[in-house]
């Protein structure tokens, strides 16, 4: 279909064309003409910008008509249609042939050559060479203002002067006076399969109807002027037999209805059509009147300053069903709000729907930087996720800012139509570009937004979050692109040897403002939130009488060590410049039981633990976890809060808090238990609960059923009801979590300088191929071993590790590591031939 359309909106990519009846389409820039896509293939093949290739920013402005194609019709996932454009001369002109141009017609052309005394225009004819004249383009290159010279692409509005070898070779003008005073006549020979949009015509008012105008032109054709084409009280004064001049809107390709305007702005070709003002998009009119009612369309208004506005059928109710048309007769006053303009109508379009009229966002620009709003999820895609804050604006949160954590398998958090809450990071009204995220603790933050380096004043505290992490410290970033640096010195009251072993991407953190130079865009910035010095006496780092601080469950902290105890560490608080008093368990340490243990072990008063969390916070007495699974599971919102939120079904990750001989009592954060009773502990038969379960082991379990009188919860613990799919990756990412926790132990024991004894478990990870001797062969077919590389260990094969070898004491032999027990000395190796060979 052949449309008259009006640039709306010009972007790197497309143009947004406004097209008649306040509908609107995009056309990619792949859809200019052949002479510019070649040129945008030539710099992606060379990998560098052409001197002569122009962006569509350079060429085109909002307010110019073009003449462009539907080339396909989309409907995208929220129901909306798309409307795809091409303003390429082969495409609009192809029903022009060399034989049919005439001289004085009027018709698009595309510039695809600069040469020395004119131009090169495609006309999208077939064996026609079309020429401008340089002298004939000097008025209008001086008139648009884009340079000394034309550039290839620029879209032009073609008047044919000459027509030469039947059409093979045409000589064109542009200028401004000879393109205004063209009409289409019938002398041109036009007919329904080469008619074009934008041609001005003399046409015969045939019927006059409350919808519109019947009219005859260029002797044989007729055409409909649409209500929205003329002003609604001068539809009755035409009168049959008048004639008037219109310009042709658009052209059906297969019933070949020609639709035409009677609006002046469209009757001088090369005009623009009238454009609204910017402080009237999103205004709302109190009192707006109704001038004309269509049933099947909608309605006509005259708004507060007498311009005319259309509401379509959709936006006059909340929904169909509510809709009273006696609401509607002339005269009748409504408020609406102004929600767009129709360039090709000369109409605001506006909405009476209550909901949009009271919305706090109707566009991009009513969007600031550190807004907090509310949207639902699009769509999830590998870079993020879409989220729909209204109808026309749509943001996205990029995959690092889906949760406080980096989330692997976001899909099992989100699901389309979920309502979410997000915080802008970054808004580009003209690239429609919004930037979101989910991290709690930025949304919820309180504290100062940075969207510029002049809003960062020295001594400022804020949110930020971590983009690099690396030997030299920490680049931190904010809202709008604003980031700074944090050195290596000012990463904590206690040295940082390797920043990045500590801090990771996407990490939110608390940063004060050292330094910041706005004009070079430098921000020095700070871990260490006080200026106070460190006490030199670690006596004098005391809790406070009264907690100034209340920290939230959830809440991530780095912490030194204080002190060892029987139960666990009791640490301080970084944050808090060590003022802050609080306790790991020991059983909260790791994961792993086996961990735990050796955890509690390795650490040393002074040793600073980065991101623990927060389990409880009552009063003076805090209590912190370093069981990643749980702390997964709160940032991943994966948990209750209380009791009326628990389902039956869920799967829930808690920790172990009592063994009993009946069951065992599982503890969730934020203080919710539940009991699996000795049948539902495990898919073996169990005789004893405590051969199966230890206080303090993290658990997943599945909540079977509810009782709110006695608000008990009933669990199950078995491993085959607990799994949430995909068991394989669970069992790898919790296999992967256990080498992480050996390597850090290892690096402990390390820098540490242990014994020597100490020193060479660390390098017995598994895997790792030894050469040993045997000692002893016992009665149960177990064996011992010793080795220069095992020296003060006990080494030691089960008799299935010996796999089919007779070994004796004293044979020299090939051993695999299998786990190397740091609290016992003990060390297990196998012998099996098919693990050798791996």
């Amino acid at each position: 279909m052949l449309l008259l359309g009006c640039i709306k909106e010009v972007s790197d990519y497309e143009l947004v064309i406004s097209l008649p009846n306040g509908l609107s389409g995009f056309v990619p820039v792949t859809q200019i003409s052949d002479a510019y896509s070649k040129m945008l293939s030539k710099q992606v093949a060379q990998g560098e910008l052409l001197e002569d290739l122009n962006s569509l920013s350079d060429m085109y402005s909002p307010g110019t008509l073009v003449r462009c194609i539907v080339t396909s019709v989309e409907k995208s996932a929220d129901g909306r249609r798309s409307i795809k454009l091409s303003i390429d001369p082969k495409k609009v002109n192809k029903g022009l042939t060399a034989s049919a141009l005439v001289s004085g017609m009027l018709l698009s052309g595309i510039v695809s050559s600069v040469e020395d005394h004119g131009y090169l225009i495609d006309i999208g004819v077939s064996g026609t060479h079309a020429f401008l004249p340089r002298q004939k383009a000097q008025n209008y290159i001086k008139a648009v203002k884009r340079g000394p010279d034309m550039k290839i692409g620029q879209n032009l509005n073609c008047v044919i002067v000459e027509v030469k070898n039947e059409g093979r070779v045409v000589r064109l003008s542009v200028d401004r006076s000879d393109v205004a005073a063209s009409l289409a006549t019938e002398r041109q020979n036009w007919t329904l399969s080469n008619l074009l949009p934008g041609l001005v015509v003399k046409a015969r008012v045939q019927k006059v109807a409350p919808l519109g105008i019947k009219v005859s032109f260029l002797s044989s054709f007729t055409g409909i002027v649409d209500f929205m084409h003329m002003d609604p009280e001068k539809s009755m004064n035409y009168s049959p037999d008048q004639v008037i001049k219109a310009c042709i809107l658009s052209i059906h390709p297969t019933s070949k209805v020609v639709r035409l305007t009677l609006r002046q702005a469209f009757l001088h070709p090369g005009g623009s059509p009238n454009q609204l003002s910017n402080d009237r998009m999103g205004a709302v009119v109190e009192e707006s009147t109704v001038k004309a009612f269509y049933k099947q369309f909608g309605a006509v208004f005259e708004l507060d300053d007498g311009t005319l506005a259309f509401a379509r059928l959709k936006h006059l109710s909340k929904t169909r069903k509510s809709f009273k048309p006696g609401a509607f007769k002339t005269g009748c006053k409504h408020k609406c709000r102004i929600i767009d303009y129709s360039l090709m109508d000369e109409m605001c379009i506006v909405s009476l729907k209550y909901q949009i009229i009271e919305a706090r966002f109707l566009q991009y620009q009513d969007i600031h930087t550190g807004d907090v709003v509310q949207g639902k999820v699009f769509a999830l895609k590998p870079i993020g996720m879409q989220v729909k804050v209204t109808d026309g604006i749509k943001g996205l949160v990029p995959s690092m800012h889906l949760a406080d954590v980096i989330l692997k398998q976001p899909e099992k958090k989100y699901n389309i139509g979920d309502e979410v809450r997000c915080r802008v990071l970054e808004c580009s009204p003209a690239g429609k570009k919004l930037i979101l995220t989910l991290k709690k603790s930025l949304v919820q933050s309180k504290l100062p937004v940075f969207s510029s380096y002049e809003d960062a004043k020295p001594g400022l505290i804020t949110h930020g979050f971590v983009v690099c992490a690396r030997e030299f410290g920490c680049i931190v970033k904010f809202y709008n692109d604003v980031k700074g640096l944090v050195p290596k010195n000012e990463l904590s009251s206690e040295p940082i040897s390797c920043p990045d072993k500590v801090f990771h991407e996407g990490q939110v953190v608390k940063v004060m403002v050292l330094k910041c130079e706005p004009q070079q865009e430098r921000l020095l910035l700070s871990f260490r939130l006080s200026s106070k010095p460190a006490p030199e006496d670690k006596k004098e780092c005391t809790p406070k009488k009264k907690q100034e601080v209340k920290y939230q469950i959830g809440e991530m902290v780095d912490v030194k060590v204080l002190k060892k105890k029987d139960n666990g560490l009791e640490v301080s608080v970084l944050e808090d410049e060590g003022h802050v008093i609080a306790s790991i368990p020991t059983v909260h340490l790791s994961d792993f039981v086996a961990n735990c243990k050796l955890l509690w072990h390795c650490l040393q008063e002074g040793d600073v633990l980065p991101r623990v969390m927060c389990l409880h916070d009552k009063g003076e007495h805090i209590i912190l976890s370093r069981k990643s699974a749980v702390i997964s599971a709160v940032q991943e919102e994966q948990v209750v809060r209380s009791f009326s939120e628990i389902q039956p079904g869920m799967l829930l990750t808690g920790y172990v808090r009592n063994v009993m001989p009946f069951g065992v009592f599982v503890e969730f954060p934020y203080g919710v238990t539940g009991l699996a009773p000795k049948v539902s502990m495990s898919d073996k038969f169990v005789t004893d609960t405590k051969d199966h379960f230890v206080v303090g082991q993290t658990v997943i379990a599945k909540v079977m059923s509810t009782d709110e009188e006695k608000q008990r919860v009933l669990l199950n613990l078995k491993l085959s009801e607990c799994s949430s799919g995909d068991s394989a990756a669970e069992s790898f990412a919790l296999l992967n979590q256990y080498f992480k926790e050996m390597k850090e132990i290892r690096n402990l024991l390390r820098r540490r300088g242990e014994p020597s004894v100490a020193r060479g478990l660390c390098e017995l990870v598994p895997g790792k191929e030894l050469q040993l001797v045997v000692q002893d062969v016992k009665e149960d077919g177990s064996a011992l071993f010793s080795g220069s590389c095992v020296t003060g260990l006990t080494v030691t094969a089960t008799r299935y590790h010996l796999g089919d070898k007779n070994i004796v004491p004293g044979e020299k032999t090939k051993a695999l590591v299998l786990h190397a027990d740091a609290l016992t000395s003990k060390v297990y190796v196998s012998l099996r031939e098919e693990l050798l060979k791996q």
